[in-house]
């Protein structure tokens, strides 16, 4: 597994992480000139290139890694590159396709320099990098004008995102994350092609997937947001949310049903705009106005990560810090509870499988078992009882006991599903654990309930 999981998750077990805000807000306020755009290297290029953003990590990589710099000082734990049009079909449009690769290699160098800098500075504090991935301008689920006729095909958005997602992870992302989505086919295309790349290299980081509503609560192609989830399900998000689209405001009622509809073990993250469009080219929120909405989310246990998305700015992302800083995260295995404390009950109940029958299939012998549940509880109490003193958590030994007396059906893969739905430990992860002693399992139980 990634590294990064394995800290995001610790991280995220204790506290809500803090996305960046808009890089256009930032950029526009620069009131940057076509020659900007071009720098040095594209003085002669037959396309204007005025606000192909993705072009100014080649031409004024300074500016970009300012703009991180500004987020990571008011507090931002994730910052997204400049990339969200970085793909072959969007940059087609200033015959730029052809570097794809070379701008989200920058994109993604230049993001990941400035966050390291400030992990380096405050360790207690790490900082992540997250390729940002748009949606394009192209729809494949419908073109409005004709009906029968779509500009590009599923196979070949997947093959331009494969493009982009190749370069962003060769520059060092440590997530990926896939954003705005208005049609949920181009999303499906999308985490098709991050798929391929994570199996032709081998490798794999989270993914990050955004959803764009409006009013009314559908995305542009009309679909309802419980259908977007629906749509996405197959694939193993770390977390799942929405961006753009309309403001904090606005969003609240459908943070409340990801809230209600996410499963535990998946994280939410939102980054709203800064209200909706006032008609002037700004918004009609402000700051204090947005952290109000965004901590009244946190406060009702909806939300992993937050953070702003367009007309916000450093001083929404420093205001959301702080706000959301003494709240806990949503929980992620038993309701709010927390992580640390369904892992360590995990480990706990791995050890006790292993204490009773070795790596065999459990005997159905209902009364045994529980007699040696009982007979074992001395080993396995300071961990469990720690947890349970905490949280109040009882109602896991109950239940626990109750499977074993076999009113769940008394085998081991009773027990497995049982631990997973409990601790959130990822299957490939839970294998590997599987050849562990219990004495392990209980070192680890006691590690993490101190962290709790």
């Amino acid at each position: 597994m990634n590294p990064t999981f394995e800290l995001l998750n610790d991280l995220l077990s204790r506290r809500i992480l803090v996305l960046d805000g808009s890089m256009g807000a930032l950029l526009f306020s620069k009131q940057l000139q076509e020659a900007d755009y071009r720098g040095t290297r594209f003085t002669s290029h037959p396309i204007d290139l005025k606000n192909a953003t993705d072009i100014l990590c080649l031409t004024q990589p300074e500016l970009i890694a300012s703009v991180h710099r500004d987020y990571l000082e008011a507090g931002a734990d994730i910052v997204e590159t400049d990339s969200f049009n970085a793909n072959p079909i969007s940059l087609a449009e200033f015959e730029l396709g052809h570097l794809t690769r070379e701008i989200n290699i920058a994109a993604a160098e230049i993001a990941r320099s400035e966050v390291d800098k400030y992990t380096r500075a405050n360790p207690d504090k790490p900082r992540f990098v997250a390729g940002s991935i748009g949606p394009t301008k192209v729809q494949l689920s419908f073109n409005a004008d004709k009906p029968g006729y779509r500009p590009v095909t599923f196979d070949q958005m997947q093959a331009s995102y494969a493009e982009q997602v190749r370069g962003l992870l060769e520059g060092g992302v440590d997530l990926l994350l896939p954003e705005t989505s208005f049609d949920t086919l181009n999303m499906k295309s999308c985490l098709s092609a991050i798929q391929q790349v994570f199996d032709e290299q081998q490798t794999s980081v989270p993914v990050m997937i955004s959803a764009t509503i409006f009013m009314g609560g559908r995305t542009l192609t009309g679909q309802t947001l419980e259908a977007f989830l629906a749509a996405v399900e197959h694939f193993p998000a770390f977390s799942i949310g929405m961006n753009c689209g309309i403001g904090p405001k606005q969003m609240r009622e459908y943070v409340d049903i990801l809230a209600k509809r996410v499963p535990a073990g998946t994280n939410i993250c939102c980054y709203p705009n800064a209200g909706m469009p006032d008609g002037m080219g700004g918004f009609d929120s402000n700051p204090v106005e947005f952290t109000q909405t965004v901590s009244e989310w946190a406060g009702n246990g909806w939300l992993n990560i937050v953070g702003g998305c367009c007309g916000t700015n450093p001083e929404y992302i420093r205001r959301t810090a702080e706000a959301v800083a003494g709240l806990g995260p949503r929980g992620r295995s038993l309701g709010p509870r927390g992580r640390n404390m369904g892992v360590a009950l995990g480990y706990t109940l791995l050890a006790l499988d292993s204490c009773l029958k070795g790596l065999g299939k459990l005997e159905a012998n209902p009364a045994k078992l529980a007699a040696d549940l009982d007979n074992n509880w001395e080993v396995l109490a300071e961990p469990i009882q720690t947890v349970m003193r905490r949280y109040n958590v009882a109602g896991a030994y109950e239940q626990l006991k109750e499977l074993t007396r076999g009113k769940a059906g008394i085998n081991r893969e009773t027990l497995r599903t049982f631990i997973g739905g409990l601790s959130g430990i990822p299957e490939s992860e839970r294998q590997r654990l599987m050849a562990l002693t219990p004495a392990t399992y209980i070192g680890k139980a006691a590690e993490l309930a101190k962290k709790i």
